[in-house]
């Protein structure tokens, strides 16, 4: 090698170690000028993260306690302290389970109670369920006008029945036009209607 490719090779290698020295000076102002900021995000990222980890803890234990009291209930329905219990850490599951022994037991102030149920299905159902067993014309009518009711045919049946029952037959007619040629009752509505409307 020559005295002149020795210089520079020389030069070379001095000008990437002051570049790579320039880009430690920036980052070291980099780092000072954002220190409190890159440790803050640290931070704020680090308790994101414990918070989030400690919510799915929580939520899981409080499930679980849900369905553990749940469960007693299904054995013990009476036990006050586990109807208490369930309420307070599931009250979706509590109306599930009121709804199922108000059914069974007929209770209409229970359903009554459970119309504006936020548990899925649950104010649907029990407003259904009040109509019926109450055999209310109004609240039969009512429902099946409503957009979206689960049993919207079988109220308009059962509706037809009590006007039938009435002697109003125009109206049970009229109730059970109502019920659509692919609902399930199409062919109770069209026996109803030959045998018992005309």
């Amino acid at each position: 090698m020559s005295l002149k490719d020795n210089i520079d090779m020389v030069k070379e290698e001095l000008t990437s170690e002051e570049k790579f020295f320039e880009k430690a000076v920036v980052t070291e102002k980099f780092v000072k000028k954002y220190k409190k900021l890159m440790i803050g995000s640290v931070v704020a990222v680090t308790l994101f993260v414990a918070g989030n980890i400690t919510y799915n803890i929580n939520k899981k234990h409080t499930l679980e306690a849900a369905n553990e009291a749940f469960l007693k209930l299904e054995t013990h329905p009476k036990d006050g302290a586990t109807i208490t219990t369930l309420a307070t850490l599931s009250p979706v599951l509590h109306d599930v389970w009121s709804y199922s022994q108000a059914v069974a037991a007929k209770d209409v102030k229970t359903l009554q109670k459970l119309q504006s149920s936020k548990a899925l299905l649950i104010g649907d159902l029990a407003t259904y369920e009040a109509a019926q067993n109450l055999q209310d014309l109004n609240k039969l009518k009512s429902y099946s006008e409503k957009q979206g009711a689960i049993y919207r045919d079988l109220a308009l049946v059962q509706a037809a029945i009590i006007l039938m029952k009435e002697k109003k037959l125009d109206e049970a007619h009229m109730q059970l036009s109502m019920i659509s040629a692919n609902s399930p009752l199409a062919q109770v509505s069209h026996a109803l209607m030959h045998y018992g409307v005309k």
